[in-house]
């Protein structure tokens, strides 16, 4: 994995050539010719008012500087975002990279298997309507008071239908490439009953016992296992890849559990 601060002036120059391709967007603005009688004289000055940007780019795919902002705006739809505080442009940098790799990888394995029908689409965005913090005091599961929020935070139903889209893609190819070899033994259930569950009980509280909540740590177990598998790999995605972050101010940033990118988000 190549990751520069740096903007290379070749890298920059292909950038400037392929304008359309790459989403680089340039408004060029002549100005009007100066009054003269000698034709000669006319002169005319050009300014380059610049639209968007690219800010890194993952295997020849362009991230722009208008993704990031994409990516903020979605940000709200993440129920596990709560109490986070905004994104950070950095953070947002860093899910878009792995966005890009994962779907490059599923693209490549099969562009299909991964790809979730439009009932379970449409069922977690009825989820999402009840379940997002924000969405709870704007009444979102009115059709009135979504459109408000949708408008509040500069989104579109199709914009976050793709999200959403793309999301529960990610979730059916880690449950098929990941989770299918998992196995939890009955010793991890019970273990995770003593060591972890039980602690979080006070005196007095009503304690579940061993065989009602195991279905339920069995999950959690699994969970996490998958967690440490997809990290992993996308980990070696990175290094296999070719990432590279032409904007400086957006390197090294702190690195936080990202539902958006992992594989327990939703």
């Amino acid at each position: 994995m190549r990751t520069s601060a740096r903007i290379r002036a070749t890298t920059f120059a292909g950038y400037a050539i392929g304008i359309v391709c790459m989403g680089t967007l340039t408004m060029y603005a002549a100005s009007a010719p100066l009054a003269s009688q000698d034709q000669d004289a006319v002169q005319s000055a050009t300014s380059t008012v610049v639209l968007d940007r690219v800010v890194a780019v993952v295997n020849n795919h362009a991230i722009l500087s208008s993704d990031l902002d994409d990516e903020i705006r979605l940000s709200v739809l993440d129920p596990g975002r709560a109490g986070l505080g905004r994104l950070t442009r950095s953070v947002a940098l860093e899910q878009l990279i792995s966005r890009a790799l994962i779907q490059q990888q599923i693209r490549e394995e099969d562009e299909q298997a991964a790809d979730p029908p439009q009932a379970e689409v449409d069922a977690r965005l009825a989820e999402l309507r009840q379940e997002i913090p924000a969405c709870v005091r704007q009444n979102c599961a009115s059709d009135e008071g979504w459109k408000l929020f949708l408008t509040a935070h500069h989104l579109t139903p199709e914009r976050v239908e793709s999200y959403l889209r793309y999301r529960l893609e990610i979730l059916r190819f880690i449950e098929r490439r990941f989770r299918q070899g998992v196995r939890i033994t009955p010793q991890e259930i019970e273990t995770y009953y003593h060591d972890t569950l039980l602690p979080q009980y006070r005196q007095g509280d009503a304690i579940p016992t061993l065989d009602k909540v195991s279905p339920r740590i069995q999950e959690i177990l699994l969970q996490q296992k998958v967690n440490i598998l997809f990290d992993d790999w996308l980990e070696n995605l990175r290094k296999q890849g070719d990432v590279e972050v032409l904007d400086p101010t957006l390197e090294s940033p702190q690195k936080q559990d990202v539902p958006g990118t992992g594989a327990g988000g939703q």
